[in-house]
């Protein structure tokens, strides 16, 4: 290879690399695996080694992926958060330990699971949690102190009253990952690609409130900074840490001899399909922190530690036929049936196809061979077609609904909808959705009885819940006098309800709980909102192309006209209950909470100030109106005093609203 070749190929191997870098650290939406873009790095570094000239300040090889992103403060990390260099074979380690050998003596390694997460650094002071922070780009991380303190099992008060910072990995467990995956299904969110992603994304939420929902997980690996206390190796640091309390790695062995360090990296392989969360690879680290100053570190990896990556389980089989699928919202998804294979310790027979253009750009045909892996090790997904046959049949989207046989509407290469609201298949997700606690809040219809209402051929729509009877309830399996009669009541309740949760509770396409509230504040009464013309919708702030589009379509169905005058019918609001003195008393405020408040969740709160006009932020700056404090307030308290940001309590703020 020519120099010539040589550099425009690292210009290529660099561009991908900065790509996948931003759609993996920043946008927490990676699009190859990690064994894909390990190897793309390794081709980097490889030809970087071969022309040294080629080798740029910052090149990936020379850097973390991550930078801070401007929706959180940036915190700067005063031990650098460096990466892993990986290896990928016995010989890789083994060049490893030469290198290390070089340099000390009589070394000793800790082996621990190389968990599959979101780096951060957790810092405490006098006994309690001070400021939290994602790694970014090693040197510059972002404040996500309010969003850690909804990790259970993240201690938040310890045993020591000196400063101290940790690193970890914060993950989502494997049951709960499958358990997110399954709601994102039924409500027809854009589903997570892995526990990675869905840690990432969970934590780097501006909402608190969402974050406290995933039930985040973390485990924490290291010390980075302490005052007070003379540890001298890894070991014991985490002896330490398990002392106080923070989770640590469920195992980390001692070893000296490289022929038992490849047998435990054997043993964690064979396990790791047994752990409640997901790891790719085991980790060697130096024990001896004294080593570890000797040996140092590149501008991004230890020269001290070095991760053994485990390569992704892929198998071959038969794409036996594609089912159709159809969603809440209409949505038609194509499912592969897939002759059964056994891959990560699980049998598969299904792989979702996403969508037309997927199997479009992956050249699928039913009959085909295809490679399938597991994303995360979790759930299936084909990586493309490994053999086609001449017999294999082209899939074509269909033209009218499996399910309830009307024409549907190919809205995009990536959306075909059927768009009628009665459609069998969408019924029980349609209802569970009406009855969530944001839509009409009938706490009493949970997903069991529900579904044995419909089976039961009770409930054929939304409005037939309006017609049920206690007499009609009582006679159902683990349905008597009583509980019948609470749920006939919740659902006498639930007329009574603002517009907002009604047209919420429709489902319609793109309209989420902000959007429903905004539209129902700026209509007053869903007659307005039905004959509003697209101009007049996209006046109001914060509703765009999308949504006045969706509803423009949804109630352009006849179907859907009658169902809401039906709700009129059975006595069910669909006006906007606006009380004007609580709309005024927060306008134009914004608020940011920090710490635990004594008499209500931040949930209580948020509601409370958005009901009355206000807004409710994570960022301080000196737009903010105010600072809501309550008990172990984090780092915005003090950026508030810097920014002469009026501080306030709970007391205050209820003085403030009355």
């Amino acid at each position: 290879m020519t120099y010539e070749e040589a550099k425009n190929l690292a210009k290529k191997y660099r561009d991908e690399i900065n790509y996948h870098n931003k759609k993996y650290y920043e946008d927490d939406d990676p699009e190859i695996s990690d064994f894909e873009y390990d190897s793309l790095l390794r081709k980097l570094e490889n030809l970087e080694n071969e022309f040294p000239e080629l080798s740029m300040f910052d090149s990936p090889t020379n850097k973390v992926g991550g930078k801070a992103l401007n929706k959180f403060d940036p915190v700067s990390h005063k031990v650098k958060m460096e990466s892993l260099h990986n290896s990928f074979s016995r010989d890789e380690i083994l060049l490893f330990h030469e290198r290390v050998m070089k340099s000390v003596s009589n070394i000793s390694y800790v082996v621990e699971p190389k968990i599959d997460g979101l780096s951060v650094s957790v810092e405490y002071m006098n006994g309690m949690i001070y400021r939290a922070s994602t790694r970014g780009d090693g040197e510059t991380g972002e404040d996500i102190t309010e969003n850690i303190k909804t990790i259970k099992d993240l201690p938040k008060n310890i045993d020591y009253k000196g400063f101290l910072e940790v690193r970890g990995e914060v993950y989502i467990s494997t049951k709960n990952f499958i358990s997110l995956i399954e709601s994102q299904k039924l409500s027809e969110e854009k589903l997570f690609k892995n526990p990675r992603n869905a840690a990432a994304g969970s934590l780097r939420q501006k909402d608190s409130r969402i974050t406290s929902k995933r039930n985040l997980q973390i485990i924490v690996f290291n010390i980075q900074r302490i005052d007070g206390e003379n540890i001298k190796n890894h070991k014991d640091s985490l002896d330490y840490l398990k002392k106080l309390g923070f989770p640590v790695p469920p195992f980390y062995n001692l070893y000296s001899n490289m022929d038992d360090i490849f047998k435990e990296i054997e043993r964690i392989d064979k396990i790791r399909n047994d752990l409640d969360f997901q790891i790719d690879g085991a980790v060697l680290k130096i024990n001896d922190f004294r080593q570890r100053e000797a040996l140092g570190s590149t501008s991004k990896y230890p020269r001290w530690a070095e991760a053994f990556k485990y390569p992704p389980e892929e198998k071959s089989t038969k794409l036996l036929n594609i089912e159709i699928n159809v969603g809440r919202t209409g949505i038609l998804t194509p499912t592969a049936v897939l002759e059964p294979v056994l891959i990560s310790g699980t049998t598969v027979s299904r792989a979702t196809l996403h969508n037309e253009e997927f199997i479009r750009l992956k050249n699928i045909k039913i009959g085909d061979n295809v490679l399938l892996r597991k994303a995360g090790e979790i759930i299936p997904e084909i990586v493309k077609v490994s053999q086609s046959f001449s017999e294999s049949t082209k899939f074509d989207m269909p033209e009218r609904c499996p399910s309830c046989g009307c024409k549907v509407i190919k809205e995009s290469n990536v959306c075909t909808r059927c768009e009628n609201i009665d459609c069998p298949a969408q019924l029980i997700r349609n209802l569970i959705h009406f009855v969530s606690r944001d839509a009409m809040n009938i706490k009493s219809l949970g997903k069991n009885i529900i579904e044995n209402l419909v089976d039961n051929g009770l409930i054929t729509s939304p409005i037939d819940l309006y017609k049920l009877e206690v007499n009609s309830l009582k006679g159902l399996e683990r349905l008597g006098q009583k509980s019948s009669e609470n749920i006939i009541a919740e659902i006498k309740k639930s007329k009574h309800n603002s517009l907002e949760r009604l047209l919420f509770g429709l489902g319609i396409l793109n309209v989420g709980k902000k959007a429903s509230f905004l539209l129902s504040k700026r209509f007053k009464e869903i007659d307005n909102i039905v004959l509003a013309k697209k101009e007049d919708i996209m006046q109001i702030d914060g509703i765009g192309d999308k949504i006045a589009d969706s509803l423009i379509e949804y109630f352009k169905v006849e179907q859907n006209l009658k169902v809401i005058n039906e709700f009129k019918e059975f006595g069910v609001n669909t006006i906007f209950l606006e009380n004007s003195v609580l709309e005024q008393k927060l306008q134009n405020y914004t608020f940011v909470l920090t710490g635990t408040l004594p008499n209500y969740k931040r949930n209580e709160i948020v509601d409370i100030i958005e009901k009355m006009g206000g807004k409710v932020t994570n960022i301080i700056s000196k737009n903010t109106s105010f600072l809501l404090v309550g008990d172990n307030p984090g780092s915005k308290l003090v950026k508030a005093k810097s920014l002469g940001v009026k501080i306030i309590n709970e007391n205050d703020f209820l003085n403030l609203i009355k």
